[in-house]
């Protein structure tokens, strides 16, 4: 059974990675660990808090891939002979990724208290004001162009 998609519209041409972009973000939406909250913190500037306590600054990265901005905690086990009675600290491993639009950038990350902040900016483009030479004749685009032909009377 094929899926019926919005973007199979002709007045949505190259729409396509939009599609994907949005099936990205609804697969990654069901994770719930680590817990986090995203905050505007600027007109254009964003903050992503995730709640990483018992992960030490090693034991994070963040990178960008394509458009997403992931999140890896793997911690180390250094449990110096411990014997736990209860564990209910969460230490497992965990990938968060998170969909940025264009533009976007990240401007630093910070570990503090068990909580790890990322900083987002979206950076505001000068406007930019172009001029478009008009030719004259027939169709001056890239696309094919008009033909001209030149009648001429067979020789007798």
């Amino acid at each position: 059974m094929s899926r019926m998609s919005v973007f199979n519209s002709p007045l949505l041409l190259g729409f396509d990675h939009l599609e994907r972009l949005l099936d990205h973000a609804s697969k990654t939406s069901a994770e719930g660990y680590p817990p986090y909250n995203i905050e505007q913190i600027g007109e254009n500037c964003l903050r992503i808090t995730l709640a990483v306590a018992g992960f030490a600054m090693d034991d994070l990265h963040v990178t960008i891939e394509d458009n997403q901005l992931v999140i890896r905690g793997r911690r180390t086990e250094n449990d110096d002979g411990r014997v736990y009675l209860h564990r209910g600290i969460a230490a497992r491993q965990f990938q968060r990724s998170f969909v940025l639009a264009e533009g976007i950038e990240v401007t630093g990350a910070a570990l503090d208290n068990g909580l790890l902040h990322i900083d987002l900016e979206r950076p505001v483009p000068e406007p930019e004001v172009r001029t478009i030479r008009i030719d004259k004749g027939p169709a001056a685009g890239p696309g094919p162009k008009r033909q001209r032909t030149i009648d001429v009377a067979p020789e007798e």
